[in-house]
């Protein structure tokens, strides 16, 4: 990824105080972090536990 300042509302926004990517950003970075980023465009999700019901 290029040295180029990130730009708020291209690259980032801020939600409740924290710094949320956008796809572009993801896309331009190049590979998923598999933290379940909220725009993540990779789909990357944590695989769901089954719960037993009795």
């Amino acid at each position: 990824m290029s040295k180029t300042p990130l730009e708020e509302g291209k690259d980032y926004y801020i939600e409740n105080g924290l710094y949320v990517f956008t796809k572009e950003y993801h896309l331009k970075r190049g590979y998923c972090c598999k933290n379940q980023c909220k725009h993540c465009p990779w789909g990357f999700k944590k695989k769901k536990q089954k719960t037993s019901v009795f």
